[in-house]
């Protein structure tokens, strides 16, 4: 037999080992049309390639596919490859905690080999599908796609993005990685234009396509924190510190990341930095945190504080 014929007959070996749990060998060599020892000789192949297949002897003995150190490459029909493929867009939308990036790679992988016969399926039965989820911005999931393919290759990407004056502008960027913060996502950047980095809303960006131009990393800031310091304070007219007595994690856990950031302090204080563009509702979300605070800054706060309560001593009275 040839190498391809050879090559074909131990990837179909491969599928069927993968199909259920166990396989005596007369049953593998019906399925496969050849000898017992032909199988033999083709599970010893897939064990060179890293494929742990367990043999066992006696009656009812035979072929099964174990779970080995690492993860060999999988063989999925076309429902598989389909359910898979609509899984991985749902896990990719934030709702499987720390899910989102893992599947996004694997969406991606797949993605790129899956035949356009199935690429279309996969895409009506995400159409037709809808998920209680918690209030969000909707993304295409072509767009995740075009992204993390870019991320992993390393190419440059253009895209449409509102100007802050109005109007659009065409971006060219070399991206790093996508954050999502529960509500939105948001992409991390080097904006070549200007020739610094930036973060980008990917629910505004408009005709993304990735580039051939490949590009060499460059140092970068941590992803995580950059998106939420750019997202928690840059929109904001004022920017407050404050002390708070409470641990960090319990604030954490009261304070979104895409809210504000919460630094650790002395012992059982933290600081906690939040935007606003309103002060007086600064001082009534802070006041509602229920714990003790101290204003760093701004001093405005302070005069809103006070504002708000002489506010609540006269409905007390």
């Amino acid at each position: 037999m040839s190498v391809e014929g050879t090559t074909e007959r131990v990837l179909r070996l491969l599928a069927l080992l993968q199909r259920r749990a166990s396989w005596t060998a007369d049953a593998l060599a019906a399925e496969l049309g050849v000898t017992d020892r032909s199988v033999r000789r083709d599970v010893e192949r897939l064990r060179a390639l890293g494929y742990p297949v367990h043999a066992t002897a006696g009656v009812g003995g035979g072929y099964r596919l174990g779970a080995g150190t690492r993860l060999p490459p999988l063989l999925l029909d076309d429902e598989e490859a389909i359910a898979t493929a609509v899984s991985l867009r749902m896990a990719s939308g934030g709702t499987v905690a720390g899910a989102g990036e893992a599947a996004l790679r694997a969406l991606a992988k797949l993605d790129q080999v899956m035949p356009p016969r199935l690429r279309a399926e996969v895409r009506a039965v995400h159409g037709a599908t809808e998920t209680l989820v918690g209030p969000g911005v909707e993304i295409d999931a072509e767009l995740l796609v075009t992204l993390a393919r870019a991320c992993r290759d390393e190419v440059r990407v253009r895209f449409r993005y509102p100007r802050r004056g109005g109007g659009e502008s065409e971006r060219t960027v070399e991206p790093v990685r996508m954050v999502a913060t529960g509500r939105r996502w948001y992409l991390m950047a080097w904006d070549v234009d200007r020739d610094g980095w930036r973060t980008f809303r990917l629910d505004r960006m408009r005709e993304a396509a990735a580039t051939t131009w490949r590009f060499r990393p460059r140092e970068h800031p941590d992803p995580v924190a950059y998106v939420q310091r750019a997202v928690t304070e840059a929109p904001y007219r004022h920017l407050a510190r404050i002390r708070v007595h409470a641990p960090p994690d319990r604030v954490r856990e009261l304070v979104p990341p895409q809210v504000g950031r919460v630094e650790d302090d002395r012992e059982g204080w933290c600081v906690l930095i939040v935007g606003a563009a309103d002060l007086d509702s600064l001082a009534l979300h802070v006041a509602r945190l229920g714990f003790g605070v101290e204003v760093l800054e701004p001093a405005e706060l302070r005069e809103a504080a006070a504002r708000l309560a002489r506010r609540l001593a006269a409905m007390a009275r």
